[in-house]
């Protein structure tokens, strides 16, 4: 049992398009603060635009497989249209 709700997890399209964009990064309106941590907030920012990248990836995996389900969805629904004319 265990097994098929992996499998069924694992091939659900919910989860193929469930692309979540990073946090943006905070910066503090103190210029003192700023600087106080600035390696912090470095690093903040190189994790956002890493993260950013993978995000777009993951968007246009997504296009991908949308418009490879709508062009299936669509020969579907010609198939059941010619099925109704027989």
């Amino acid at each position: 049992m265990r097994t098929f709700v992996l499998l069924s997890l694992v091939g659900c399209p919910a989860l193929a398009g469930s692309c979540i964009p990073p946090p943006r990064p905070f910066v503090p309106r103190d210029p003192k603060v700023a600087t106080e941590f600035m390696e912090i907030l470095r690093h903040d920012f190189e994790l956002y635009f890493r993260d950013i990248q993978d995000y777009f990836r993951c968007l246009d995996e997504e296009r991908a497989r949308a418009f490879d389900e709508a062009r299936e969805v669509s020969e579907e629904y010609g198939r059941f249209l010619g099925s109704l004319h027989q």
